[in-house]
């Protein structure tokens, strides 16, 4: 079978998806640029080429991630309906319980950040691009009259933090904290952070 020709663009990707793979397999430290090779049957040559030192490949690779997660976020509250409904479909995606991907991997980044510049840099981008992109759809839920919320970055900022948590606990810790009581005190401080009742967040969510 001959073998087909990937462009520069397209080859770049597939070296970033590998090296997710590898990172959420075996960790940032562990991560070898000859696995990342293996993984797709390519040279090592090929792969520094892209990215020239381990340290580029990682910190590209958090970046490729990050912006999947944005942009998959994006879609939720981009959604033509209530800003509840919005709002709660990105908390349950991006909580540990629910569909969002690469906890593990986002963990591994928070750790390796503390010592590398560049990926302390895509992390709080994307950590500034998440809460305000809640902040919005809160912001917007209140002009609507949908709920009720003083301080919506206030909210936008304790939510993810209680999320980030919860997710370090499940991810680190399995069975620390059962994942249908984790959503639990996700649905709770959401409807108390909106002056709701748990049960009507619920109904007007679905």
């Amino acid at each position: 079978m001959a073998r087909v020709r990937l462009s520069v663009a397209e080859r770049r990707e597939d070296l970033l998806r590998a090296a997710i793979g590898q990172i959420e397999a075996r960790g940032v430290a562990a991560i070898r640029i000859a696995d990342v090779a293996a993984t797709l049957g390519v040279s090592n040559a090929l792969v520094l080429y892209h990215f020239s030192t381990k340290e580029k490949l990682v910190a590209a690779a958090f970046s490729y991630a990050a912006q999947d997660d944005l942009s998959h976020l994006r879609k939720l509250l981009g959604r033509r309906t209530s800003a509840l409904r919005r709002l709660r479909a990105a908390v349950r995606w991006y909580a540990p319980t629910g569909q969002a991907k690469g906890w593990r991997l986002w963990i591994e980044g928070w750790a390796v950040a503390l010592r590398e510049p560049a990926l302390r840099e895509v992390s709080r981008d994307l950590d500034k691009q998440w809460k305000a992109a809640i902040t919005e759809v809160i912001a917007e839920g209140v002009a609507a009259g949908e709920f009720t919320c003083a301080d919506p970055a206030g909210t936008a900022l304790r939510l993810t933090a209680l999320l980030d948590g919860l997710a370090v606990q499940l991810t680190s810790y399995p069975g620390a904290v059962p994942r249908s009581r984790a959503q639990e005190w996700v649905d709770e401080a959401l409807a108390r952070e909106l002056g709701l009742d748990r049960r009507a967040l619920t109904e007007r969510g679905r």
